[in-house]
């Protein structure tokens, strides 16, 4: 669950927010109720941040702040966020625009932004909804809304929007082989297969040059949400907590993860049925026309995208291993291995230059 409604989204009450500071708060930053005290609930839905619905003023807004639990870095990474929110703000892609921050913790005891509560499904809710769960035609559409968004973020004048510093885009393919590699090392405890093939392939194959923009760092149907019906139109992109200023290109990349038809034969990493889907040429047409970025280059994002995915999933993996995470992550195990598999298969297929 994210900064938008979800049919899907169970709902509780909030006992923990201190609505008449939050109250006081929305007044000195001229929210909307000016003087009424707002009303919360919370909206569970595996956010790794807490998020609550506000309303007042007649208005209904979202709260998002780090878990009661406190992760190390997390306020910090709720403050970039609502930073590029901020920079997001009259641009054409889709987001909820954010209404205030602040770092403040003497307001509800942790840093939190508000944000625009925007209505709109999940495809991580329950899979594809109605009308685009039968209706393949208008599945393929959400597709094309996927690569749409991805393509507007890239086009964006990050400098403009005040992002300057918001990332370090100088030399980051450089630092994309050895960065992950490092950070595997911190937690190794299996093999995997492909990945020394497929590391030394991406080293081999890695573009001279990229145009840095706005990357989101995750992008996939887990990470946007639509319009309620047909057509199909995106509301917003959400879980912006590994963005940063790079090559969006890689956010391409890993939305065809496991496209077809070279994913259909993915056991365990796809999490929804892509019966409908248009080609794989077809979305790359419709993000180079939006974007005006070259995309010749699209295997060595999609190798990148598989290599880097299955080394993140895997610290989550090897956590498990130690009995120090959730049994649900065992799933990852094989996902894992299946990515890898796939990039170094890639990698073969596809000759170095």
């Amino acid at each position: 669950m994210t900064e938008l409604t979800d049919s899907n989204a169970v709902s509780a009450p909030a006992p923990t927010l201190d609505i008449e500071s939050l109250s006081r708060w929305m007044d000195a930053q001229g929210l909307p109720g000016q003087g009424e005290l707002a009303q919360a609930r919370s909206l569970v839905g595996g956010s790794q941040n807490e998020l609550f619905e506000i309303i007042r003023g007649g208005e209904k807004m979202a709260l998002r702040r780090p878990p009661s639990y406190g992760v190390e870095g997390r306020a910090k990474v709720l403050m970039r966020e609502a930073r590029l929110l901020k920079a997001l703000a009259g641009t054409d892609v889709p987001h909820a625009g954010l209404r205030a921050a602040t770092d403040d913790e003497s307001v509800i005891g942790t840093p939190f932004y508000l944000m625009d509560l925007v209505d709109g499904w999940s495809p991580m809710g329950a899979g594809w909804v109605a009308p685009f769960d039968v209706n393949l035609e208008a599945r393929g559409g959400l597709a094309i809304e996927l690569v749409d968004g991805a393509a507007k973020m890239a086009r964006v004048d990050w400098k403009a929007q005040g992002l300057e510093g918001f990332g370090k885009p100088e030399g980051f393919l450089d630092r994309q082989v050895d960065r992950w590699l490092s950070h595997l090392s911190g937690f190794k405890f299996r093999e995997i297969p492909g990945l020394e093939e497929t590391a030394k392939w991406l080293r081999a194959h890695q573009p001279k040059s990229f145009t840095p923009g706005i990357m989101h760092g995750d992008y996939q149907f887990a990470n946007v949400m639509y319009r309620h019906g047909e057509p199909a139109k995106l509301a917003a992109i959400i879980d912006w907590e590994m963005a940063t200023i790079g090559d969006p290109l890689l956010d391409l990349g890993w939305v065809l993860v496991g496209w077809p038809p070279e994913g259909d034969a993915m056991q365990h990493a796809r999490y929804l049925n892509y019966d409908g889907m248009p080609s794989r040429e077809d979305m790359l047409e419709h993000y180079s026309n939006v974007s005006g970025r070259d995309v010749s280059d699209i295997d060595y994002y999609v190798i990148l995208a598989r290599f880097k995915l299955a080394i993140v999933l895997e610290a989550s993996v090897a956590r498990h291993a130690k009995g120090q995470a959730d049994d649900r992550v065992a799933r990852f195990g094989p996902i894992v291995l299946e990515l890898m598999e796939f990039a170094a298969s890639l990698a073969k297929t596809t000759p170095l230059r």
